[in-house]
């Protein structure tokens, strides 16, 4: 398979970098001066591109690629890839599912300890003795109760937190409380936890109604995709005392942040690091690397999209 050429649109970890490259005639789209000089040099030859959140594949991509064969993206999330165009020309798509499950998880819950016990913020000499509230027996509400909902779900049960949730369906099994709109899940929850998947629907789910409902005491924690929520007017929101507090993994314009929420005492931020751990990243490349292996001989794809 040494002649396949795969098309890395960014730099990833450098594990799934180096594996590539044992494997396939890897190309780096970030060693050409722009994507028009890759394709005139080489788009015949690439019969693989390997996304990710930092840098997906448009229409213009693929027509440009005229034997591409398939799409394979290095994240959960595909709503960077032009998912009707990979459909008219027969291109499959993968992601790396359930690998990542459990850092995501595990970092949602860690950021809503560090709003609530202020771990990020650094003590100050001969200061007042500062009370905090805890994360214990709070209300979690997760807008989308999906893999990494339920895994998140799993995580609060353990501190206690009663768990209500909204999705596209009710999820009967559960056992936890459904609301048919995320408004009401807001009011009734201290907590709120964005991790449903990126649509036309759910773009600004949380919205200044959202935020409201939630109220000065509700915080919120995004380790879905930043247009999940209106930036702007939770930077109002957070300067005006209507929402206690913010925890982001993800940002509305990646891989920017808005100065005022970098000044908020109230807001914890990482960049987009959910899944960063060596486990996980050694694990989602070797998903990658198999799904681009059984497209090349033929095989049925472990993880398809589309």
């Amino acid at each position: 398979m040494e002649s396949m050429g795969v098309l890395m649109t960014c730099p990833m970890h450098s594990y799934i970098q180096e594996e590539l490259a044992k494997r396939f005639k890897l190309f780096k789209l970030w060693h050409f001066p722009s994507f028009a000089a890759f394709a005139q040099a080489h788009g015949t030859s690439v019969r693989a591109v390997v996304a990710s959140v930092k840098v997906g594949v448009d229409a213009t991509t693929i027509d440009s690629l005229p034997n591409l064969q398939i799409v394979s993206t290095y994240s959960v999330g595909y709503d960077n890839i032009d998912l009707r165009k990979c459909r008219e020309k027969g291109i499959p798509v993968t992601n790396t599912p359930n690998v990542l499950t459990d850092d995501v998880a595990d970092l949602a819950i860690a950021l809503a300890l560090s709003l609530f016990c202020t771990i990020s913020h650094s003590p100050r000499r001969n200061s007042a003795p500062h009370l905090t509230p805890k994360l214990s027996g709070k209300a979690v509400g997760i807008i989308g109760l999906g893999r990494i909902g339920l895994a998140i779900a799993k995580r609060a049960e353990a501190f206690g937190c009663p768990i209500s949730y909204h999705s596209r369906s009710v999820k009967a099994e559960s056992g936890y409380r459904y609301y048919s709109n995320v408004l009401d899940l807001a009011a009734d929850s201290e907590v709120l936890v964005v991790a449903c998947t990126l649509t036309h629907e759910t773009r600004h789910i949380v919205n200044r109604g959202v935020m409201n409902a939630l109220g000065p005491k509700g915080i919120l924690i995004n380790i879905g995709r930043g247009p999940h929520v209106d930036e702007p007017e939770l930077v109002s929101a957070l300067t005006e005392g209507r929402l206690g507090g913010a925890g982001l993994d993800v940002f509305e314009k990646e891989p920017e942040v808005r100065e005022e929420l970098l000044r908020l005492e109230n807001v914890v931020l990482t960049p987009h690091v959910g899944s960063d751990t060596v486990e996980t990243c050694m694990a989602m490349a070797d998903l990658v690397i198999a799904n681009l292996e059984a497209s090349f001989l033929g095989k049925p794809l472990l993880t398809p999209i589309n």
